[in-house]
């Protein structure tokens, strides 16, 4: 083992076994993890970062995945093979030597546990502490970790708290017990840039404090650049680069490198197609070309000399939430406070903001899933609020929805096939279900999919093919108008630049209108005509997208820019 490392993976194969054949997850990695720096792992869905991580704290189920080759641990001044250790023996390195941070803090805390309780049991459990010196020390750890209100978010429940908040509370957890290395695995990915940046300053703070080391697993090279000492790259998995994070972002060696750094759209030139990976593993080189001043002028000109097709008037949501304790007493929040917009036939209307800005609650409203508390949305000239049931029923046709999280949006046990074709039944678009069969089988090829895909389930997809499922289902029913909420906030970069291109050359073929809602200036910018910022129910700004990110009229709009991860040039 270097000298330097406190974990040493070497030779490292990992095999998924299941009934109908093997996968090879790991072909034999070696990585060190340096004792108070930061090692990041990065790649794309199934490159191997994540069973990686998991390895390294035997999480894997045994019985499915056969592990090969060793994990040395450094505890003091001898090493240890964690793969021979005794699970009573890794239940004691486990949250106390080395903890993790995991991607999705909601699904990692127990929902019916309030926060402090979790984050004080391992402290009971590796520290020895009774619940009155657990409490004390859990609301200090809160406190480290930047929570406001501590002794609130000690009785709070999960549900009850924002998305960087829970995060904070499983970094608390994950730093009770000072452990020696801290894995955390794509731990800002779906937060807003803020958050992120935030989350990221807490992570340095507590590094530097605690003289931990890191694994920080991410897709995102942008979020490495500011981090990590040392960067591995993984590509079907294998380490196809590794080394000095400067040196890898000055002279990228590997093209799947060059790929992952290119992917993201850049924030001071607009690209007619983003650049994906598979563009730089061929044999070919990838042609940028780019859209010119006069191109969007005489694009936009045209948008902006129609008539709106979508107009929101004075539009209001308060909802009235109960204290909490005994009694009645109730107070008012306003999601979403005197927003007027117009939207216009073939414009993308960009929306950003922090979560909880009323980015989510707009666009639900617009799409009639809420009713608002005042105000009033148009759509060709009608009042959408005025309509009966059955005339918004038709209307749906003209409006749909593309949601963030594509799994939670199909039925998981319904064909995804009959997921696109049963739309276009309910609303009668054909008169036979051949015909619907066809027409769903003809979208799954417009987004990307093949004919065989028809008769498969959501679980047999990756995240960035059932979102294009999602899509060919809101094409179904030929619509004007399309809300895509956060529709690619939790997609690799790569596969999000796939989503990106393929949206907007549906736009340019059907004339699509969108309002693309997003926390993400830099994706936002790219696809849309005009933004409009949102902090705390209102618009702050609203100005063509390009003015907002070079000239940028409020202090908030800044600061959403400056959170942006700074992306090397290549």
């Amino acid at each position: 083992m270097n000298s330097n490392a406190i974990l040493h993976i070497e030779g490292l194969h990992c095999t998924f076994t299941t009934e109908n054949r093997k996968v090879e997850a790991l072909k034999g990695i070696s990585l060190n993890v340096e004792k108070g720096k930061t090692l990041a792992i990065v790649g794309e869905s199934g490159s191997g970062k994540s069973v990686t991580s998991l390895s390294v704290l035997r999480l894997l189920n045994e019985k499915t995945a056969l592990l090969k080759g060793s994990i040395l641990f450094k505890e003091g001044l001898k090493e240890v093979d964690l793969f021979k250790l005794s699970d009573k023996e890794m239940r004691k390195i486990r949250g106390n030597k080395i903890a993790m941070i995991f991607q999705e803090p909601m699904t990692s805390l127990n929902p019916v546990i309030k926060c402090g309780e979790q984050v004080a049991e391992s402290l009971r459990l590796h520290k020895k502490l009774n619940r009155s010196e657990a409490k004390k020390k859990v609301i200090e750890l809160f406190n480290k970790v930047k929570l406001p209100r501590p002794e609130y978010m000690y009785s709070a429940y999960p549900h009850q708290l924002s998305g960087g908040q829970k995060q904070r509370v499983m970094i608390a957890m994950a730093i009770a017990c000072n452990p020696e290395i801290l894995i955390a695995d794509e731990p800002t990915t779906a937060l807003d840039v803020t958050v992120q940046k935030n989350i990221l300053e807490l992570l340095r703070e507590l590094q530097a404090e605690l003289r931990m080391s890191i694994i920080f697993i991410t897709h995102d090279l942008g979020v490495v650049a500011g981090l990590a000492h040392n960067v591995a790259v993984m590509y079907n998995g294998e380490i196809v680069e590794q080394g000095d994070v400067k040196a890898i972002f000055s002279q990228p060696k590997h093209p799947y490198t060059k790929g992952l750094i290119s992917c993201r759209p850049s924030l001071d030139t607009r690209y007619k197609k983003l650049p994906v990976v598979s563009d730089f593993l061929g044999d070919t080189t990838f042609t940028y070309s780019t859209v010119s001043n006069q191109e969007r002028k005489e694009n936009q000109d045209k948008i902006y000399s129609q008539a709106p097709l979508l107009e929101i008037k004075n539009l209001s949501k308060v909802y009235e939430l109960k204290k909490p304790g005994w009694g009645f007493s109730k107070e008012k929040l306003v999601a979403v406070n005197d927003v007027s917009l117009n939207l216009y036939p073939g414009e993308t209307l960009g929306l950003v903001g922090e979560s909880g800005c009323g980015k989510s609650t707009l666009g639900k409203l617009i799409l009639q899933l809420i009713k608002p508390t005042k105000g009033k949305i148009e759509y060709n000239g009608q009042d959408l609020a005025q309509l009966s049931s059955e005339d918004l029923r038709r209307m749906r046709r003209k409006i749909q929805v593309i949601f963030q999280d594509p799994y939670s949006s199909l039925n998981p046990i319904q064909r995804i096939g009959d997921a696109i074709s049963e739309p276009m039944i309910v609303h009668g678009i054909y008169r036979t279900k051949t015909e619907c069969k066809e027409a769903a089988i003809e979208l799954l090829e417009k987004v990307g999919l093949l004919p065989e895909h028809y008769d498969r389930y959501p679980h047999e997809f990756s995240g960035g093919q059932r979102q294009r499922i999602v899509i060919a289902r809101a094409l179904s029913l030929n619509p004007e108008f399309i809300v895509c909420d956060e529709c690619v906030s939790a997609l690799d970069v790569s596969v999000q630049a796939q989503i990106i291109n393929l949206l907007q050359d549906l736009k340019e073929q059907n004339n699509l209108s969108y309002i693309f809602i997003s926390h993400d200036l830099s994706v936002v910018k790219y696809m849309s005509d005009r933004i409009a910022v949102m902090q705390q129910g209102k618009i702050v700004e609203l100005n063509d997208a390009d003015a907002v990110y070079s000239h940028p009229q409020s202090a908030y709009t800044q600061q959403l820019i400056e959170a942006i991860p700074a992306l090397p040039a290549l």
